[in-house]
Parts: structure tokens; C-alpha cells; sequence
């Protein structure tokens, strides 16, 4: 039976990680917390190398909260229309901008509480601006970060939300931010969803997935 990961082997796993990954870092380009909150908004069942061509041109015409409180709904819809979902983000972008600007004085939150009150706004979305806009440790589990923890066995969980908590357990801290990008780059280039590339992979004799599905077979 396949078992979670001790401390020791989890740091072990990272360090591999960087190896295979020196340069994992934010992929969504932005200057300021503003338009990184937009992006990641924007992101959602979106390619961050779309969401990169849609918001160059738009950040260089619309990059404050107040610019876009002023836009109107259909005004931001054909901004972002390329990047799917775009009725439903358009609407919460434009209600986050008009919270940060009346409620906030322009300055997007710093903190996950308040952050998560933003239309839009999920712990996910909250855990990539607070690490990279503020530098504040978190690890925002999105789709490759559930699924690729999970698979190597740092963590056993069903969804998102517990996965966050058990790897915030199963990670030093001064390390949460970094392992996140590397969990997402790993997951975006070699441990992919539906055909995993195990040949390329440094770290199969730690993945309970390569054991059991792969070596199992």
C-alpha cells in the first residue's frame, strides 16, 4: 500500500525538483499585485501563455482598479474575450476593482482573509498573489500542484483545499512558495495529466503513482 512521504523524503523530492526544475517561477507576467490578481483571476481553465498575450495589450491601456471600476462589463468581456469564461470573469473583475478601490483605497489587500472576500478571489487565487505579489509563504494548489502531489505520495488527499492544508504540514515553510512552482512546472512539462513522461522524471523511485501504475503494470 502506497504511503505518504516522511519529512526527510519530501526535502529530498524538492531539492530533486530543482534540479529538474532551476527556473520554476511565476509564469504570469505582471509589475504590480494588481495585475498579478487579474492574471490568476484570468487564469482560471486558462492557459497562463494566454492569459500573458491577452493581458499585454490590455495592461497597457487598463492596469489600476480604478481604470477598470470605470470599464464597462462589455468594455472588459471584448478585452478578454480569448481567454474563456470571459462573461463570468469580466463581471468579477470589475466588482473586485470596484471593492479595492471604495473599500481598499486602490491597494489590493495583503492579507488571505481579506483577499478572499474579493469576487473571484479563491484561496488558490489568494495564495498566488500574497506569495509573489507580497511574499508572504503560501502554496496555492491548483491543478497540477493537486495532482502532482497526490501522484508522488507527499500528500493522500481528495481535494484541493486539503491537499493546501497537508502540504503546509508536509513542507518547511521558508519553502512553501518555491515547492509551488515547482510542483506546477513539474506537473506543466513532465507530469502531465493524461500521459506522464516518467522517463524524464528524477524522482520515480519516491512516486507512489511510477510504483503502482507504472512499475505495477
Amino acid at each position: 500500500m502506497p504511503r505518504k512521504k516522511t519529512k526527510k523524503e519530501v526535502v529530498e523530492i524538492l531539492d530533486r525538483l530543482i534540479d529538474l526544475h532551476p527556473n520554476a517561477h511565476c509564469e504570469l507576467v505582471h509589475e504590480t499585485p494588481f495585475e498579478l490578481l487579474i492574471a490568476t483571476i484570468l487564469s482560471a481553465q486558462c492557459t497562463d501563455v494566454r492569459v500573458n498575450i491577452v493581458t499585454e495589450k490590455m495592461f497597457q491601456k487598463y492596469n489600476t482598479p480604478k481604470a477598470f471600476k470605470e470599464l464597462s462589463l462589455n468594455e472588459i468581456e471584448n478585452e478578454i474575450k480569448t481567454c474563456g469564461l470571459y462573461k463570468s470573469k469580466a463581471k468579477k473583475i470589475k466588482e473586485a476593482s470596484t471593492i479595492i478601490v471604495d473599500e481598499f483605497n486602490g491597494e489590493v489587500p495583503d492579507t488571505l482573509e481579506e483577499l478572499v472576500k474579493l469576487p473571484g478571489v479563491g484561496r488558490k487565487t489568494a495564495g498566488v498573489v500574497l506569495s509573489n505579489a507580497f511574499g508572504v509563504p503560501a502554496i496555492a494548489v491548483d491543478t497540477h500542484v493537486f495532482r502532482v502531489s497526490n501522484r508522488i505520495g507527499i500528500v493522500k488527499e481528495k481535494t484541493p483545499e486539503k491537499t493546501e492544508f497537508a502540504l503546509m504540514k508536509a513542507i518547511p515553510k521558508d519553502r512553501w512558495t518555491h515547492s509551488h512552482h515547482l510542483l506546477i512546472f513539474h506537473g506543466r512539462r513532465i507530469c502531465k495529466s493524461r500521459k506522464p513522461d516518467c522517463e524524464m522524471c528524477n524522482i520515480t523511485e519516491y512516486c507512489n503513482f511510477y510504483k503502482t501504475d507504472i512499475e505495477g503494470k
